[in-house]
């Protein structure tokens, strides 16, 4: 069985020491959707949304969550992050959510990736909302990483 690296020999939970890893770029990319009627989509699509620009305001929530994910997540490290991005992509059923993340760092940046595709379907959801409260927010996983020990993943 593997060994849980956030619990110590006595089970307690404790933040990783990585500071013996070498430093090294490290990139994640994470995925997600949000699921809609053809309304909300359609009133995405066209800027009809009374609260705004819905695609414009879940990019900046999914990049600022990125940036706080070490305060959301428990024993998460704070990572000086080198960059974010966020892909929107506008399908039959809803909007598609692509992070990347990357940071030069002696860990990973996955959970940056997952945060910020998990805040930006959920900005999609809070502005979208009056139009659709039946939207699904769903398959978010990580696709790929970079860099570090473990080297290279990717989702088959």
């Amino acid at each position: 069985m593997t060994r849980l690296t956030h619990l110590d020999q006595d089970g307690a939970a404790h933040m990783v020491d990585v500071s013996a890893k070498p430093a090294t770029t490290r990139q994640a990319i994470a995925t997600g959707r949000i699921t809609m009627s053809q309304e909300a989509r359609q009133a995405i699509s066209e800027g009809l949304v009374k609260k705004g620009d819905v695609l414009a305001v879940a990019r900046v929530a999914g990049i600022m969550a990125a940036k706080k994910t070490s305060e959301l997540i428990p024993l998460c490290h704070p990572l000086p992050l080198s960059s974010i991005s966020i892909g929107l992509e506008l399908d039959d059923a809803g909007v598609v959510a692509i992070a990347t993340a990357k940071t030069s760092g002696q860990t990973g940046v996955e959970m940056e990736a997952l945060t910020a595709v998990s805040t930006t379907l959920l900005t999609v959801y809070d502005m979208a909302k009056a139009i659709d409260k039946t939207m699904i927010i769903g398959d978010i996983c990580l696709l790929e990483k970079t860099g570090g020990k473990s080297g290279n993943w990717k989702r088959d």
